[in-house]
């Protein structure tokens, strides 16, 4: 019985290892770059967009397109950030 059903079970393994679990690391890490954001940096929307961040709020960020052009985006649509911005050092003398 149990020779029967193995090859139904290890088809299920796979599938869970082949698919289901590089779907949830993909998924747990779009959250945690969605959680990142932070005014400045560069990103591009899923419609191929790029575009500056000068506004996060809860759900939706200001994405600045071009010179005073903010577009309002849903953080879910954020692909992915090509520049992040790192903050100066408070001792740096700027020039």
């Amino acid at each position: 019985m149990l020779i029967q059903f193995a090859p139904l079970i290890l088809l299920v393994v796979l599938f869970y290892f082949l698919m289901i679990r590089p779907q949830q690391k993909r998924a747990k890490d779009h959250r945690q770059m969605l959680e990142t954001l932070k005014r400045g940096d560069v990103v591009v929307l899923n419609s191929g967009v790029i575009g500056k961040i000068v506004r996060v709020e809860d759900k939706e960020v200001g994405v600045e397109v071009a010179t005073n052009v903010t577009i309002k985006v849903v953080k879910g649509m954020i692909a992915e950030v090509r520049g992040r911005t790192a903050p100066a050092a408070a001792n740096d003398a700027k020039v």
